[in-house]
Parts: structure tokens; sequence; C-alpha cells
């Protein structure tokens, strides 16, 4: 018997009863004790299912209204999707085909000798058309039986199909500031700089750097 059961027997006694105390249970040992394996784990309490469903669904909300935000931010402030109408780029882009356009690319670095650019037809800005850059500001530019030459010697042009060239002439000319020279690759049936002239530089919004559809002709625009 430990002090403190004699103390409290010795009590019980005392008040004059004639039975024996109740037992004295101590739950130190419970408090202490491991859980028997052998009886099966406590459920946990049922979640709040209400509350969870709202969460994610504010969630999901969130992350989409982001993504939309984001393409928003893209398309009109970067990349644009243009739709190739005719066939004065052929054989490098051919008619319906879908392509990026990078609206952002020239406000960093200058325009260069064979970029394929998207701007505003000169005679008509409700139209755009796409050919490729072949004079810069500044460049002596002359064609001569079909054959471009810019500075004074003959560039090469292989993105040209021979079936597509011509043989037609053009002017030796000095592209003015702020303009450029621009041709089709399908030499004879582009409408370009040899009929229309200059495109001057604020009608250029962009350059066309890749193909998305159709699938089987995904890839970069060169």
């Amino acid at each position: 018997m430990n002090p403190v059961e004699f103390y409290l027997r010795v009590c019980y006694l005392a008040s004059g009863c004639k039975h024996e105390p109740p037992p004295i249970i101590l739950m130190d040992d419970q408090l202490i004790s491991p859980p028997d394996p052998s009886l099966p784990p406590a459920e946990a309490p049922p979640r709040d299912t209400g509350d969870n469903l709202f969460s994610e669904l504010k969630s999901w909300f969130r992350d989409i209204i982001f993504a939309v935000a984001t393409a928003i931010f893209i398309v009109i402030f970067l990349i644009q999707p243009v739709k190739v109408e005719g066939t004065s780029m052929q054989p490098r882009l051919v008619d319906q085909e879908r392509i990026f356009v990078n609206r952002f690319i020239y406000r960093f670095e200058d325009i260069h000798r064979g970029d394929i650019v998207v701007f505003w037809y000169p005679r008509d800005t409700n139209k755009s058309f796409i050919k490729r850059v072949v004079a810069i500001p500044g460049d002596r530019v002359e064609i001569l039986s079909g054959v471009v030459f810019v500075n004074g010697t003959k560039i090469e042009e292989p993105y040209l199909k021979p079936e597509f060239r011509d043989h037609d002439s053009f002017h030796r000319t000095i592209v003015p500031p702020d303009q450029y020279f621009v041709l089709g690759d399908h030499r004879n049936s582009s409408n370009d700089s040899r009929n229309w002239g200059f495109v001057p530089r604020n009608l250029i919004y962009g350059k066309a750097f890749f193909r998305y559809w159709p699938v089987s002709r995904v890839g970069i625009v060169e």
C-alpha cells in the first residue's frame, strides 16, 4: 500500500464508516501507455467536404483567370496569330497556313535583310501583307533579269525555287531613311516593292517566326 492509499484509508475509517473504502484507480499508466495494436484505429472525424470543395473551386477559378489574363497580354503585346492568304511567299509559306508573328521584337532590335515581316499595305492600311526584306535604309538595290543586287553585290537567295523566279529587271535605287524594300519569295506572282515602292518603318508591325498550322508543317519560319 502506497502512502496515498494509507492516508485515504485512515481518513475513511476515522469518519465512522465500517466498510472498506473503494479501491483507488490511478490513471497515470493509462495516459502514457501505448495503444493496443490489436484494437482497430480510431476513425478520424468527418471532414467538411463543402468547405473543401469551395476552396478547391476558388483555387481553380484563380488559376483560370491568371491563365486567361496572361494569354490576352501575350496576344495583344507580344505574339499575334496570322493566317497567310495568297501564294506570294511560296514555297516558304503557302495559302491558308497559320503562323505566329512576333510584335515585340522590333522594339529592341533592327529589321534585317532576310526577315519575313508583316506590315500594313502602304496604299491601303486596312490590308496587311507579308514579304521578305531585301534591302534596308541606305542600301542601293537593283534587279537585273531577276537577279537581285544590293550595294553592287549579288545576294544569295536559297529560299527561291527556280520555277518561282522571274526575269524582270528593276532600276537601281537607294532605299530612303526609315523605309524598306520587300519582295515575295514567289517572284512570278508577288505584288511587292517592285510595283508600289518602299514600306515605311511605322507600317511594319511584326516578324513571322513560327508556323503552327497545318501540323505537318509546324516549325520555325526562316
